[in-house]
């Protein structure tokens, strides 16, 4: 069985409990089945397209992250407004952010970052439905299941969902969150999920006469490998049998494993488990991969929300800082689009526990790279930090972003379960400026 498990929990106020765990296919050596899911997943996916080799790597802030303490300190505002941590200076005239992401303060000349991003739930669920969807679900917080598929699933729905080369997997997901599946596009289209680490946890069972040990193991697979190869079978299968050889002996593998990966690089990003999710995000691209969602959580900062900054921020800010920077050097900018944003932003006002509550009508967004126009701030929140002072940034124009960057026809449709046709976006526009 191709198994990765991930068995990190987060809890947020409302008391939500995640474990997450799936089971990919079943893989030994001589029986191989995981062509017939490569099968079934790509029989829907339109075929004959043009696609772009982009790829979006989106940083989740789970909880919902502070727009003032993060990307909007509004130090004009009054005391009980403004960032408690105060502002870094970044390298563009006039712009700074909080006190507490040096570090990210470094390279917002490669960032762009949206001040007016709003929506109107502040539920978390909720929230997070409209901002990894694009759409509303007021049942989302009282059981209710997604009701639109995300992002991922709508790219690997429109490209397959895996990459024709390197059977990388189209759409990686590291940690859980809400409505970040398929919905009604069905479970051939669900974030392929792994850990961070996922080499550790790729479990390929062969029967323990055959193989004593995880050494004889690995030793067995690389001959099978080198079979294949010079034995041309590869030839003689079809195309989803090849991509499933590539998916566990090509290249995609290997981007999960950071043994290889240079020391300093390593501690570039930090050893912290975002800092290894974020390089590991960033090689998945490399690879083919078009969607990762990276899970961050710990944003629901009620109270004394200084010292949570101040303990939350360090891997954050490390972490980012070398994301951008990483891939600005090896000339991916045009190809890479980070996304970094949570289900709201928080309260614009301290609330008595010198925290922040929920608060959907401003929210944390930046974004870096895609080929977009950066080094800007994209809109103007009002004097108290609470509302966009300029044209809200809807989910649905962050979602017509990144379809854009991706190449995903904005007029995509598809069938729903009802047999109508159903567009994928509906009122959304690119952000202007960044185009």
């Amino acid at each position: 069985m191709f198994e990765l498990q991930f068995n990190r929990r987060f809890r947020d106020c409302e008391g939500t409990t995640r474990r997450e765990f799936m089971k990919v296919g079943s893989l030994g050596v001589g029986a191989l089945t995981l062509p017939g899911l490569l099968r079934a997943r790509a029989a829907a996916a339109q075929s004959g397209r043009s696609v772009k080799d982009t790829s979006v790597v989106w940083l989740w802030l789970g909880g919902g992250p502070t727009h003032v303490e993060t990307f909007d300190p509004k130090m004009t505002a009054p005391s009980e407004y403004r960032s408690v941590t105060g502002e870094e200076k970044t390298p563009l005239a006039g712009v700074t952010i909080g006190g507490s992401l040096p570090k990210i303060a470094g390279v917002v000349d490669k960032m762009a970052l949206v001040r007016s991003f709003a929506h109107g739930n502040s539920g978390h669920g909720g929230g997070t439905h409209w901002v990894m969807t694009g759409y509303d679900n007021r049942q989302a917080d009282n059981g209710g299941v997604p009701g639109r598929p995300s992002l991922g699933s709508i790219l690997s729905y429109s490209r397959g969902a895996n990459h024709a080369v390197t059977g990388a997997p189209t759409y990686v997901r590291m940690g859980g969150i809400f409505a970040d599946g398929p919905s009604f596009l069905g479970a051939a289209y669900a974030p392929f999920e792994q850990n961070g680490q996922a080499r550790k946890n790729m479990d390929l069972p062969i029967p323990k006469e055959r193989v004593d040990g995880r050494r004889d193991l690995l030793t067995s697979l690389d001959r099978l490998d080198r079979r294949v190869d010079s034995s041309g079978l590869l030839e003689g299968l079809d195309e989803f049998e090849q991509q499933a050889f590539r998916l566990v002996f090509g290249n995609a593998p290997k981007a999960f494993d950071l043994k290889d990966e240079s020391p300093a690089t390593i501690e570039r990003y930090g050893k912290s488990t975002l800092g290894q999710q974020m390089l590991t995000a960033r090689r998945l691209c490399e690879v083919g991969c078009g969607f990762v969602t990276v899970n961050y959580g710990g944003w629901d900062m009620h109270g004394r929300i200084a010292d949570s900054m101040k303990r939350r921020s360090p891997e954050l800010d490390q972490a980012v800082a070398a994301f951008v920077a990483d891939v600005a050097e090896r000339g991916l900018s045009e190809n890479i689009l980070l996304v970094i944003t949570g289900e709201f932003g928080r309260t614009p006002k301290i609330n008595r526990n010198a925290g922040r509550d929920h608060w959907s009508r401003l929210s944390t967004l930046a974004l870096a790279g895609g080929g977009l126009k950066m080094g800007q701030v994209v809109g103007e929140s009002a004097p108290k930090v609470d509302v966009p002072q300029t044209t809200p940034i809807t989910p649905q124009d962050l979602m017509a972003t990144v379809f854009h960057v991706l190449g995903i026809d904005p007029h995509m449709q598809v069938i729903s379960p009802s047999g109508r046709p159903v567009y994928m976006l509906t009122d959304g526009q690119p952000i202007a400026e960044l185009i």
